[in-house]
């Protein structure tokens, strides 16, 4: 890992809308992207389909230390096969969660993550960017949204991509996984001292992306 490259970390909840706006972020800056929350899906999804019982550490860590993936543009290979869709329904969320609880699993996907640290610069989103992976990032920010308009983003996310979703079933998932992430013992949810609060209920992705560009302005 290259220290001397700069990295942005956005953490936050499920749907606060950090994914996309850290893409954006990076699109503009030319900086390379890390989506981390992919890699526990990836997990989750890879002890799923090879009867890896969910609970068993030593198992899933071996499994993350091995993870035979591809990132390819929009694209996610995984074990050969195109995994882009399959990792984003609301299971491959929520055995995601129930997987990044487990210490052995972070252990092992550690430096997997920090070496997308390269040159000119990257932008990582996920839970434990600016905490755990990289707790040098400068800038850091944290952004949340009310759960009521999480649940509905997901909600529009679901149905864009021809699923069926209820509001109310969704609501309750979240607020689940919130409590999941919030809670574990290794690398929890939380927005630390020197990350920059934004609240998105209320902003559009584009609104986000300018407030984080203007901040980025400020201090470098």
């Amino acid at each position: 890992m290259n220290d001397a490259v700069p990295v942005i970390a956005i953490d936050g909840p499920t749907a606060s809308g950090k994914g996309t706006v850290a893409q954006a972020v990076a699109a503009r800056l030319g900086y390379h992207y890390l989506d981390s929350g992919a890699l526990y899906r990836l997990v989750g999804l890879a002890a799923v389909r090879k009867g890896i019982d969910l609970q068993d550490a030593a198992g899933l860590a071996a499994l993350a230390a091995s993870l035979d993936v591809r990132f390819d543009g929009d694209r996610i290979i995984l074990g050969g096969a195109d995994a882009s869709d399959a990792i984003r329904t609301e299971e491959a969320g929520q055995n995601a969660s129930r997987v990044a609880a487990v210490p052995a699993v972070r252990a092992a996907l550690l430096r997997r993550q920090q070496a997308f640290r390269q040159p000119p610069g990257l932008v990582a989103d996920g839970r434990d960017m600016g905490s755990v992976i990289f707790p040098d990032a400068k800038p850091k920010f944290f952004l949340t949204a009310s759960v009521e308009a999480r649940a509905e983003r997901r909600v529009n996310q679901l149905k864009q991509k021809g699923n069926s979703a209820i509001l109310a079933d969704v609501l309750k998932e979240l607020t689940q996984r919130d409590e999941r992430d919030m809670n574990r013992p290794v690398a929890p949810l939380k927005c630390l001292p020197d990350a920059y609060l934004i609240d998105t209920t209320e902003l559009s992705a584009a609104q986000a992306v300018e407030r984080i560009l203007d901040c980025v302005a400020k201090i470098r």
